[in-house]
């Protein structure tokens, strides 16, 4: 992987002895990635250029807080704990780590893009608070309407931390897979009392190679531990400096962090109403959305916790079944089934019907049946005909008027067979209809036949 770790003019924050040790720091990662890549002396090339990077980065972390409180910088406390966090803590673990190791490759690697992560989104966020034009930026975003603020100052970090312009396209996100996404949970605890607060990130895999990966320089369009680890501790700190504009989550500390397949993120998003739920769009960068559950009871055995010991482990295990799943998917050729019902106990007997051959997923409104659809689009849509507020033939009007929808095939699902119904939607070119009260094994005949007519 040719990886390259490049200073940009936007990292600036206008102070000049901070921009000077910034893009110095960010000169020592990126040669770094060089020592790693040469195989002659490399692991003493590694070692002693660690210690310069830990040496120079304590130092500039001195210089930093000496000058933020020449000119009081009212966020100094802060910041220190966040500077002697990375010392005493997460950089004691990465050097550890590195010498039970022997300097392994993979060990190199994980202390990169960790340090890298970190630094880019401390970079771009606390230390981005030091001018006044950055603090300016943030205040008044949490008035009355706290939705809107937490929207708000979403959209001002994206564009602060990557330049992307971004914008909320759902306040209700229902949890739908947006093509090949990473799952990322942190678990926020209270100080002395018993609460919890969930955030749950979902990145479209596209958006992250077009951002972290971008800045640290990954030239292939696959996902690999190094993406991961940066992506993790920028993710971190993005939360981070969200939360500190939220008096309601004054006082919570990270507790536990876990990376999640698609059905974990489901179990756990399933559990408990979201107390934010948000999707964006960033111009055809990527999808991803912010979701908060609070308070939450942590499930046992949704995700294993990542720490320093087990972080390395735990990503390689993530990559792996990552990539099981899609060899699985395409040995099968699953096709993708979007179930369509306001009936909670149709879309889960339909689903359990037909999991075991095909990608199901469900909506449980034709509004939400046409945000899956965009972000995902299905083979086949099971679409109920009596739904409330936006039923069956207008939905189906809906995804007609759209070319890039026009041609999914939609198959009706309704509770009795009527035949001015039928006619009534046949302009809307219907693949068929399916009675809800039909045994369960002449529904999946149904189905089954229906895509080996396609492919015949």
């Amino acid at each position: 992987m040719d990886t390259r770790f490049e200073w940009r003019e936007e990292y600036d924050i206008g102070v000049e002895v901070i921009d000077q040790e910034h893009r110095r720091l960010f000169r020592i990662i990126d040669k770094l990635f060089r020592f790693k890549a040469e195989e002659k002396d490399s692991q003493w090339t590694c070692q002693e250029g660690i210690k310069f990077f830990k040496g120079h980065a304590v130092k500039h972390f001195a210089d930093e807080e000496s000058y933020m409180a020449s000119i009081g910088y009212e966020g100094l406390e802060q910041h220190r704990r966040i500077h002697r966090d990375f010392r005493a803590n997460i950089l004691p673990a990465l050097e550890q780590e590195l010498e039970q190791s022997g300097y392994a490759p993979d060990a190199v690697e994980h202390f990169l893009g960790v340090c890298t992560g970190w630094l880019i989104g401390h970079t771009l966020t606390e230390d981005q608070a030091i001018t006044k034009k950055q603090v300016n930026r943030w205040e008044g975003l949490l008035p009355n309407e706290e939705l809107d603020a937490i929207k708000k100052a979403i959209v001002h970090l994206v564009f602060d931390m990557f330049r992307l312009e971004s914008q909320a396209i759902s306040d209700t996100y229902g949890g739908e897979k947006f093509g090949s996404g990473v799952y990322y949970r942190l678990i926020y605890g209270s100080k002395g009392e018993e609460k919890r607060q969930e955030i749950i990130l979902v990145f479209e895999e596209k958006l992250l190679i077009n951002t972290v990966g971008k800045i640290i320089g990954i030239q292939t369009n696959k996902l690999d531990a190094m993406l991961i680890n940066a992506a993790r501790y920028t993710a971190r700190q993005f939360v981070g400096r969200l939360l500190e504009h939220m008096p309601a989550a004054d006082g919570f500390e990270l507790k536990e962090e876990n990376l999640l397949s698609f059905e974990q993120f489901q179990k756990v998003f399933r559990k408990e109403k979201p107390q934010v739920s948000l999707l964006f769009n960033t111009g055809g960068a990527g999808y991803f959305a912010y979701c908060a559950i609070a308070p939450h009871l942590l499930e046992k055995g949704v995700g294993t916790p990542i720490d320093h010991g087990n972080a390395m482990a735990e990503v390689e295990k993530y990559l792996s079944r990552r990539e099981e799943q899609e060899v699985q998917d395409q040995a099968a050729h699953r096709k993708k089934i979007l179930i369509v019902d306001d009936s909670l106990t149709i879309r889960q007997a339909m689903k359990q019907l037909l999991e075991g051959d095909y990608a199901v997923s469900v909506a449980e409104s034709g509004v939400a049946a046409i945000r899956t659809i965009t972000l995902d689009p299905p083979d086949l849509v099971l679409l109920d005909y009596e739904m409330p507020v936006c039923d069956g033939r207008q939905t189906l009007e809906m995804l007609r008027s759209e070319e890039a929808f026009a041609d999914i095939p939609v198959i009706f699902l309704t509770g009795r067979r009527d035949t001015d119904t039928m006619i009534k939607v046949m302009p809307l070119k219907p693949a068929g209809y399916l009675l809800k009260n039909s045994k369960p094994a002449d529904l999946k005949k149904e189905v089954d036949h229906f895509f080996a007519k396609r492919e015949g």
